[in-house]
């Protein structure tokens, strides 16, 4: 909102006739798709091929998991330390040869993008998790085939297959999880019809698919009904709800050359639609498309079990060679030494590790999704655990965008509810965004309604009608100045100060009253500031509206700061401001004029899935419109890092104590770790690890 819009609502003309709704235009201000080539649809299917690879890679890591988990099978069979474990035994001719084929299409299968990984990262001089895998498969494939031809010991093919196995598991499910997170905008899709109404040339409707439409095409979207498609209005004039798509709970009037959304409801209006985009290039698509976006954008604490492969990697080098150096100074045979060596390094690539960040990630993107959060940059929403204030926007962030009566100013002869109870009487025949604030306004008060002998609508003036015999008019200040009609100038200008719209209820000629109506408050904002003040997380306003409206609604939630009458990039300086100070800041917003606020933010957080520019920029996306869902933000990144560091601390836990049993150091008591215990132990953290993922409630 702008200052612009404060002086327009001031002037507020209550033209029921031709529903001029001034203090809700900044809305098509901010959904004219035409403001939004800077979208780029060149960038956009840039964004859309990089979300189809990112399935097919999940596809890939899926593919490769299930083959390889088939195949572990016989070898989990013919492995001799398997059989003396369970004590069994399944031997026959060539069976070793037979483990070693099936051994060397899981190394090259299975293991190929740990391989191809790891390259990359010692290329980068970076060892991480992809390098700490490849050295355990690469050591245990290399020393179990000799085992099979010729070298004494005991193979380690079973270690190879599973570790691969769990490997490819983490890394399915961490990149699932991502995408997890776009199926609740998916959701949106589902909205969109299947069906329109096309106009051929011939003016003749006919029912054809949605996607079988071209641009240029006419449709026809009847009353009630879901616009198929983003196109202009060529016919006709009706009021549309957008607000599942944009967060703007007002419906917005609509005539010819207005743009409309794909997916958002008509009202009561039949209306002929040129249409304009439509598939991948549709509002509804670039939404989902961004989301995906989350799947590039890489954990920082995934990063930080990418930091604890990368020592682990260190240690595993560094360990198995002192081991091999040890043994072999302590004068054992080579093959024994070795044999110390591999489990050494095999046991210091823990499979819980790999599962370690993408069970945690896989949860909590579920629970977020669950609650109406879509993450679209992980790194910054597990930064949010350190957000230490929050700003808001007030129109539709903290307020409902819609209309409220506060006060009812009744002349001495009336009441308040006599007031009340006329207006809606006769507002309840209007569809106007005034009108049905006067009328919730009583149905809150529990006033019944008359219902008028007579209707009528007085274009830029307001309404008129006969109720119970009398003569009831709703007028703008407009019409009370011109017929000189004697008010409370000083409560209007009261009123009119704090922004509130006033409209007059004359009975008879004579002024009854005057009815003040404001954007209504949220009560969520209210919960949502005061769980933020338990936090010790400041709240803080930023608008453009005017001051006094500013104050007025900073008053009511009790809000640590205010700042109005800023224009966009003032928005975004501000911000800058802020963050000068030291203090780690969240933005909430729902607009474009908040987009530059959002993009330089630590967290920027859309809200309402406001406008497609604001989305653009937030790291989170709310679907409600509720700002209690942006503590719950904070709160979901707290218990998701310190699940997350539990995870990691009992998956490397097991390495930091079984490696040095590994490696023998214990052995002159008589006390050498076996790779089949190694491998028990190695299930028991990753069943650990595992489990208590599945425990995380958030």
């Amino acid at each position: 909102m702008d200052k612009e819009h404060d002086e327009e609502q001031k002037q507020q003309v209550h033209d029921h006739n031709h529903h001029s709704h001034d203090d809700h235009d900044h809305a098509n201000g901010h959904h004219n798709h035409d403001n939004h080539q800077a979208h780029g649809h060149g960038e956009h299917s840039h964004h859309g091929h990089q979300g189809h690879d990112h399935g097919d890679m999940i596809n890939d890591f899926k593919r490769r998991f299930y083959i390889s988990l088939i195949v572990t099978i016989p070898i989990l069979l013919l492995s001799p330390m398997i059989q003396s474990f369970f004590n069994f035994e399944l031997t026959f001719p060539g069976s070793s040869y037979v483990l070693f084929v099936l051994a060397t299409f899981i190394f090259f299968y299975g293991g190929k993008p740990f391989l191809t990984g790891s390259i990359d990262e010692l290329k980068q001089k970076n060892p991480g998790m992809m390098t700490l895998i490849a050295l355990a498969i690469v050591v245990a494939y290399g020393y179990s085939s000799l085992t099979v031809f010729g070298l004494s010991g005991s193979n380690f093919f079973w270690e190879l297959a599973t570790l691969i196995d769990i490997m490819l598991l983490g890394h399915w499910i961490e990149m699932r999880s991502v995408m997890g997170a776009s199926n609740a905008l998916e959701e949106l899709v589902k909205m969109m019809p299947s069906t329109a109404h096309l106009i051929d040339e011939n003016g003749d409707v006919k029912d054809v698919e949605v996607a079988s439409l071209k641009p240029g095409d006419n449709v026809l979207v009847k009353p009630g009904e879901k616009v198929p498609v983003d196109g202009s209005i060529v016919k006709g004039q009706s009021s549309v709800d957008e607000s599942m798509l944009t967060g703007e709970s007002v419906p917005i009037d609509k005539e010819i050359n207005n743009e409309v959304i794909g997916g958002s409801i008509n009202g009561e209006g039949s209306l002929t639609i040129q249409v304009e985009k439509t598939g991948e290039e549709s509002y509804l698509s670039q939404v989902v498309t961004m989301v995906k976006e989350a799947q590039e954008s890489r954990s920082k604490t995934q990063d930080l079990s990418n930091r604890a492969a990368k020592w682990l990697f260190y240690v595993a080098l560094s360990a198995g060679i002192i081991t091999l150096i040890v043994w072999l100074m302590l004068g054992y045979e080579f093959a024994y030494a070795l044999e110390r060596m591999v489990t050494v390094m095999v046991i210091a690539c823990p499979h819980a590790l790999g599962l370690a960040a993408p069970l945690v990630v896989a949860r909590s993107t579920a629970l977020a999704a669950k609650r109406g959060l879509l993450i679209r940059n992980r790194t910054n929403f597990e930064e949010a655990r350190n957000i230490e204030a929050i700003v808001f926007d007030k129109t539709g962030t903290l307020t409902m965008g819609e209309f409220g009566v506060t006060e009812v100013i009744a002349e001495s002869d009336y009441d308040e509810s006599d007031v009340l109870q006329v207006a809606a009487s006769l507002e309840i025949q209007s569809e106007h965004p005034i009108a049905r604030g006067i009328v919730e306004g009583a149905k809150e008060r529990e006033i019944n309604f008359d219902e008028p002998e007579h209707f009528e609508s007085m274009t830029g003036k307001g309404l008129k009608g006969i109720i119970e015999g009398k003569e009831v008019l709703i007028v703008s200040p407009g019409y009370v100045q011109e017929k000189q009609i004697d008010y409370n100038k000083e409560k209007f200008n009261s009123l009119s100060e704090q922004g509130k719209t006033v409209v007059f209820v004359l009975i008879d000629n004579q002024l009854a009253g005057m009815i003040a109506l404001a954007d209504k408050v949220r009560e969520s904002a209210e919960r949502a500031i005061k769980r933020l003040k338990d936090q010790n997380v400041e709240s803080q306003m930023l608008t453009g509206d005017n001051n006094k409206v500013a104050q007025w609604v900073a008053k009511q939630l009790n809000l640590d700061q205010v700042v109005a009458e800023v224009l966009p990039h003032e928005k975004a300086d501000k911000i800058k401001e802020i963050k000068k100070s030291g203090k780690k800041i969240a933005m909430t917003g729902d607009g474009v004029n908040d987009a530059p606020a959002l993009a330089n933010a630590d967290l920027g957080v859309a809200i309402g899935a406001g406008t497609d520019v604001a989305m653009e920029t937030a790291d989170v996306v709310l679907v409600r419109s509720n700002p209690e869902d942006v503590v719950s933000i904070l709160e979901l990144s707290k218990s998701t890092y310190r699940k997350m560091i539990q995870n990691l601390w009992w998956a490397a836990g097991y390495n930091i104590v079984t490696i040095p049993l590994a490696a023998g150091i214990l052995s002159p008591i008589g006390i050498v770790l076996s790779p089949a215990v190694g491998a028990v132990l190695m299930s028991l953290s990753t069943i650990i690890v595992a489990i208590n993922a599945r425990l995380f409630k958030g």
